[in-house]
């Protein structure tokens, strides 16, 4: 009787100390989750950049259209293709390019020419002048499941609150076909209605506030910085005052694996 007693006070100690550092584990892998989005931040603006055009006899001279980040060889910036300009006056001295911060330094604008587009996806990628930049890792967005959190930064109302990228958090609420019309009636031409009849594709669907200037902005693993998709798509609707004051909270974000095919080409 008492060595059964024995046993049972010993088999409730064990299962107390089990318990105790489960606890522990459990409380410093969320503490670990929540400390390392700070991090994650700090190693992945220095790849964000502003996209748009200069022009020296305007005023301002810097038109900002987008938001972009640094991918492969550093070299190279993925956005998308509707920020690009449909015309670029160069005959009037305006150019295309980017505004980089890279170390929390001066901003610096780049030159920027587009080598690779997918309107199709609505995705661009543009070749900048100088040294390389801190390029940022894409994941296989294969993987990514409904109710798992990322972040996005870039600059949601373009260069009015400076060149300082802004971060929000994203959670996954569906990932859902859908496909890209013109943004006019007048677009509609054959091939886009090709394209909606039968060329839908999966898009994440995001429970986030994301604005007009955070098109083409990443979207990131909180934890490692990697890459899955591409802010596009804002779905808001009035004037871009009602945007700031209203916006709708549905965000969506084009994966990876098209951006991985543009770059294929492009090597």
């Amino acid at each position: 009787m008492v060595l059964s007693n024995w046993v049972a006070a010993a088999g409730e100690a064990i299962g107390f100390v089990l318990r105790f550092f489960a606890a522990i584990m459990l409380a410093v892998h969320f503490s670990g989750a929540v400390a390392g989005l700070p991090e994650t931040i700090e190693k992945v603006k220095p790849s964000i950049v502003a996209v748009g055009t200069v022009q020296k006899t305007r005023s301002p001279q810097f038109a900002f259209r987008g938001t972009g980040f640094v991918v492969g060889d550093g070299t190279l910036v993925a956005t998308n293709a509707h920020v690009l300009p449909t015309l670029v006056e160069q005959d009037k001295g305006e150019a295309l390019v980017i505004v980089a911060a890279p170390g929390g330094k001066d901003p610096q604008p780049r030159e920027a020419r587009a080598v690779a587009i997918d309107k199709d996806h609505d995705l661009a990628l543009l070749r900048i002048s100088g040294a390389p930049l801190p390029a940022l890792k894409l994941r296989d967005p294969a993987g990514v499941r409904e109710g798992e959190s990322f972040a996005f930064s870039g600059f949601p109302i373009g260069s009015v609150l400076g060149f300082a990228p802004v971060t929000h958090r994203a959670v996954i609420a569906a990932v859902t076909p859908i496909a890209i019309p013109g943004g006019s009636a007048g677009e509609l031409n054959e091939k886009v209605i090709r394209r909606l009849k039968s060329g839908a594709f999966s898009v994440f669907q995001l429970d986030a506030t994301a604005y007009p200037g955070n098109s083409g902005s990443p979207l990131y693993d909180i934890d490692s910085g990697e890459v899955v998709g591409i802010i596009n798509m804002v779905m808001v609707k009035g004037t871009k005052e009602a945007a700031l004051s209203q916006p709708s909270g549905i965000s969506f974000a084009v994966p990876t694996r098209y951006l991985e095919e543009l770059l294929k080409k492009e090597r």
